[in-house]
């Protein structure tokens, strides 16, 4: 049966609006099924960024797709428009390499890193595995530089590395991320926790004081200051000068070393969304400390505070 028009080119403009769509259950960072959580995980090891569309949230959508792909199951991919298949077939194009051609990559080459594992590490590692007895200890790094561990049995495609007294496994992107990482052990109050230094890792975001913010203004430094809160928040106090997160859309015509300060309210939200620029490639990015509270308190009182 024919997909109503209105629908078909709804379902078109959702494939478009991005070069990599995954309509899945849930969303990336909270997949609501296994298969949906595996697809993910396959795509955050080779790219920072995709968009994902949560069929649970829309009923016409997660009907209207497999009638669409001519595919009976979710979640589906699409790269450029073209439809790529579901979980298992992406999991296979991972494997063969035809993932990283299919989106412009290329295949990382599965030479083995120098990994150091400290005594501390080491201790909480043998520790984990003698709980689990026959597994073995999985090393993740994504394409955003986040650091995973896990305990659990080998999958098969992954990679030994030597690491001190034990070895580790990883995947095909993982090797090549984690040239020179250093994994050590520090003590917490909730016991002991993995520190890992990885050199790989792009700059992490910067915090910049309001005041040092003001002297950049004064001195005529470029750069592009971003407020990231929404309209209504905006309209009670603003910083000027500040574009709107809204107008500047994906970034996509942004140099990736344009100097960049992003500002909130207080710096947790501008701080999230450094966070995706730094992981998407940006190499100067800066969250204002404080926020546009700090700046009304230490800078410009004729903002108002709310």
């Amino acid at each position: 049966m024919a997909l109503p028009p209105e629908l078909n080119d709804r379902l078109t403009s959702i494939i478009t609006s991005d070069s990599v769509v995954l309509f899945m259950k849930g969303h990336r960072g909270q997949p609501q099924c296994g298969f949906s959580a595996q697809i993910t995980q396959v795509l955050d090891r080779v790219l920072a960024d995709y968009t994902t569309f949560d069929v649970l949230s829309d009923m016409e959508v997660r009907e209207g797709i497999k009638e669409f792909s001519d595919w009976p199951t979710i979640p589906q991919l699409y790269i450029g428009g073209e439809f790529q298949g579901g979980c298992d077939i992406v999991k296979e194009m991972y494997e063969s390499g035809e993932l990283h051609g299919a989106l412009g990559l290329d295949r990382p080459t599965g030479e083995t890193p120098a990994v150091t594992l400290t005594d501390a590490a080491a201790t909480v590692f043998q520790g984990a595995l003698q709980q689990q007895p026959g597994s073995e200890i999985h090393v993740a790094i994504d394409a955003r530089f986040q650091h995973s561990f896990g305990v659990g049995p080998a999958e098969g495609d992954e990679t030994r590395v030597p690491a001190g007294p034990i070895e580790v496994l990883m995947d095909l992107d993982t090797l090549a991320r984690a040239e020179g990482l250093v994994i050590d052990a520090v003590d917490t109050p909730q016991g002991a926790a993995l520190k890992v230094d990885n050199p790989n890792a792009p700059p992490a975001v910067q915090q910049l004081p309001v005041g040092e913010l003001a002297r950049m203004r004064e001195a005529g430094a470029e750069f592009l200051l971003i407020d990231v809160r929404p309209e209504e928040e905006r309209q009670r106090a603003a910083i000027e000068g500040a574009t709107p997160l809204e107008t500047i859309g994906d970034f996509e015509g942004v140099p990736r070393d344009r100097t960049i300060v992003l500002h909130c309210h207080h710096g947790s939200r501008s701080q999230a969304v450094a966070e995706e620029l730094v992981g998407s490639g940006f190499q100067s990015v800066f969250n204002l400390a404080g926020g546009i509270d700090a700046w009304s308190v230490e800078v410009d009182s004729s903002v108002p505070r709310y």
